[in-house]
């Protein structure tokens, strides 16, 4: 199988890529499914592994990495947002004596 990688990538973007090239592979089943682990982020492969009930259908694998991969960005940004805020607070209030 042609080897992609997801990157920086969205995961509905990689998917749809992966798709594409999946369907020339020939790979079915298990051995599609650990080509699509192995090519994804590893932050999102760790959180899909942790998960409860592992499918043995490709479709859910997609649509779950999708999942962990918009809640895992949206996590960051929101942890981005929480440290500008918690810096901006520390900075001193100009016209005071600190």
């Amino acid at each position: 199988m042609k080897k992609i990688e997801q990157g920086g990538r969205i995961m509905e973007e990689f998917v749809q890529d992966f798709k594409r090239v999946a369907r020339r592979s020939g790979y079915k089943g298990h051995p599609l499914i650990e080509e699509f682990k192995q090519c994804m982020n590893g932050v999102i492969r760790r959180k899909l592994m942790e998960v409860e009930n592992q499918s043995s259908s490709i479709e859910h694998y997609f649509s779950r990495a999708i999942v962990l991969d918009r809640n895992w960005r949206e996590s960051r940004r929101e942890e981005e947002r929480l440290k500008r805020k918690k810096k901006n607070n520390r900075a001193p209030t100009p016209g005071l004596n600190n």
